[in-house]
């Protein structure tokens, strides 16, 4: 399972470049990968998990802006269709090494 989430949020002033910034670290720490410009992708095990990492989300949102969250299943996330450019690194490592459970 992963969520994707998609923002956008405000960077005319000071104060929401710091916030915006403050808001993709903390995606980064928390395990977020970078899909394209603000849209962020992490795997969860479980329902459990995502509801988990969304409640973690919305303590940390900016004041403003726009934020959206996407929960997949990873053979929704594997039908994703690249129309134009390419697999990110993190995409690419992961299908070499997928792992299958019996």
């Amino acid at each position: 399972m992963r969520i994707i989430l998609f923002f956008d949020l405000p960077t005319k002033t000071a104060k929401n470049k710091k916030d915006y910034l403050h808001f993709r670290k903390y995606l980064l720490n928390d395990g977020y990968d970078m899909l394209q410009w603000s849209v962020y992708s992490r795997i969860c095990n479980n329902h459990e998990m995502v509801q988990k990492r969304l409640t973690q989300v919305k303590k940390n949102l900016p004041a403003k802006g726009s934020v959206r969250a996407l929960p997949v299943t990873e053979k929704q996330y594997a039908n994703m269709k690249i129309l134009l450019g390419e697999k990110t690194t993190n995409e690419e490592f992961l299908e070499v090494n997928q792992l299958t459970l019996f």
